[in-house]
């Protein structure tokens, strides 16, 4: 079948589409708390020093619990994830790419969440050669996955998770707080585990924001599963 043809199959597919994927997106933004993620997406564009070569893009993704939507843009820039993010006021969960930090600094932007499982992997990257402390910091990590382990997923378990957190949660993040300072100084200024506990401590605030609202994941999974289909 000639490209042109494919092509155009395409582009009144898109026409028939454009509306169902707006009112998606339009769905995902009106939640109170949404995840937002980008990942590479090969551009094949016959402008480079070769016919066909591959450029890269990025996938931006936002997500509910339900759906996620996606939008398609040509660089990880602030005004690409705006396209995304659009107007939304409410709490956004991402890993620690400086962008979702830049616009929620902005007057009236969201709130933004950092997400624990991106922090774990920075220790689990350095495991091979701190194995000791890395093996204190992912253990402490797992208990407050194992405190919200102990309620329902979802707003039946917002009161149970709103009060475990309180209980037990908080300590558990005072404890992380502290093995962090500690391990610092105990290390090499350049070692990777500084780097981790840097990265850590750099999206502190974002950390602690499930702490104040059941409401909030302790990370962005939900989200990069919903990347798995486009990668």
């Amino acid at each position: 079948v000639d490209s042109q043809t494919l092509w155009d199959q395409i582009e009144r597919l898109a026409r028939i589409l454009g509306s169902a994927k707006e009112a998606l997106h339009a769905y995902v933004l009106a939640h109170t708390v949404i995840g937002a993620d980008e990942t590479r997406w090969r551009l094949l564009d016959g402008k480079g020093k070769d016919v066909g070569e591959a450029k890269q893009w990025q996938v931006w993704a936002v997500a509910a619990p339900d759906a996620v939507a996606y939008c398609i843009e040509d660089s990880r820039s602030a005004e690409a994830a705006k396209k995304a993010l659009r107007d939304f006021r409410g709490v956004v969960m991402a890993d620690g790419y400086g962008v979702y930090e830049s616009l929620a600094k902005a007057p009236g932007s969201f709130i933004l969440a950092n997400c624990w499982a991106h922090v774990r992997r920075k220790y689990i990257d350095v495991e091979h050669a701190f194995p000791a402390q890395v093996n204190e910091i992912v253990d402490l990590i797992r208990e407050l996955y194992a405190v919200d382990g102990l309620c329902p997923t979802g707003p039946p378990g917002d009161d149970l998770r709103r009060r475990l957190r309180d209980e037990r949660s908080r300590l558990t993040v005072e404890r992380i707080k502290a093995w962090a300072i500690t391990a610092k100084t105990r290390a090499l200024p350049e070692s990777g585990l500084v780097k981790a506990i840097d990265y850590m401590l750099g999206v502190w605030r974002g950390l602690m924001r499930f702490l104040d609202d059941p409401r909030i994941p302790l990370d962005n999974n939900g989200t990069e599963r919903g990347l798995r289909g486009v990668v």
